[in-house]
């Protein structure tokens, strides 16, 4: 073939590729694709500033201060601030560290090839997709079979909390290892470090904000839960702070589903003023995310 065919044949192919994605149904798919956005944005931006106005006449330091009460003028989210704020660090004391080992060992030191290591891969991946409240159960039969009689404490909490977001944990960690160049691991060992010494030196400082954004954004999605706390017989009124890991405990979600089960008006603008503070978390919590994505992310 010579230098002219080959450059019409070229010339044809663009045509044709150019053609393809100006078609019909390429032009259809993208305009259901932009409208299918633009419906759930909108419908995302009523649902808060519906919330919003809701909420916003209760929305003062009572809120924050003030124990659950019969009466709404007198009632506050306190105990459920404190006790998310319990479960949630409890939480990510428990996932993180388990979560950033295994990934470790299933990224760095595991044999890919052999079918256990391919078996226990397979299943973290399909864990991470599981509804919630089947982790309630999994964290209910753990704490039945460790004889645990009292399970609406902490320490139970966090447990099913882990459970749920560890296959996050795990994911992300090993998406942020393997976003490290190989030749800085070839580099390390080359110069006499051991794989212990290059992981801990070289290739973890290297995948921290991954391995950040995806823990921060995994306890986001732990925030939010009230599902596996409900199973595991989460209260729904508490009068008093909780202060230790074997406290009672209700969250935020709890009590928003408790405010919103009641007949008053008035306990509906206590949940809505609930869901604008738990919707705060959420956002700073996952602005932080990005920050430290865009503030520590490495160009290889």
């Amino acid at each position: 073939m010579s230098v002219v065919e080959a450059d019409k044949q070229y010339r044809s192919l663009t045509v044709r590729a150019r053609g393809g994605e100006r078609s019909f149904l390429a032009v259809c798919f993208v305009i259901a694709l932009w409208l299918t956005i633009f419906i759930a944005v909108m419908a995302l931006l009523v649902l808060i500033v519906q919330t919003w106005a809701n909420g916003a006449p209760r929305l003062d330091g009572r809120l924050f201060t003030e124990y659950p009460s019969s009466s709404p003028e007198r009632a506050g989210a306190r105990p459920a601030i404190l006790g998310s704020i319990w479960v949630i660090g409890t939480t990510a004391v428990l996932a993180i560290p388990l979560g950033i080992a295994a990934a470790v060992q299933l990224e760095e030191f595991a044999d890919k090839h052999h079918p256990f290591n391919r078996l226990v891969e397979l299943n973290v991946q399909n864990l991470a997709a599981i509804p919630s409240v089947v982790y309630g159960l999994l964290a209910l039969s753990l704490l039945t079979v460790l004889a645990v009689e009292n399970k609406n404490i902490v320490v139970a909490g966090a447990t099913a909390l882990s459970l749920l977001i560890l296959p996050v944990i795990i994911i992300a960690t090993r998406e942020s290892l393997r976003s490290v160049p190989t030749e800085i691991r070839q580099g390390s060992l080359a110069l006499g470090a051991t794989p212990l010494q290059t992981l801990w030196r070289q290739t973890l400082p290297s995948a921290v904000p991954g391995i950040a954004t995806g823990s921060i954004l995994a306890l986001s999605r732990a925030l939010g839960e009230a599902a596996p706390l409900l199973l595991l017989g989460g209260l729904v009124f508490v009068s008093f702070d909780p202060n230790g890991l074997l406290s009672g405990y209700t969250t935020m979600p709890i009590q928003i589903f408790n405010w919103t089960g009641r007949p008053q008006e008035e306990f509906r603008v206590l949940a809505s003023a609930a869901s604008i503070v738990l919707l705060g978390l959420l956002i700073i919590m996952n602005a932080l995310a990005i920050y430290i994505r865009n503030h520590f992310q490495r160009r290889w």
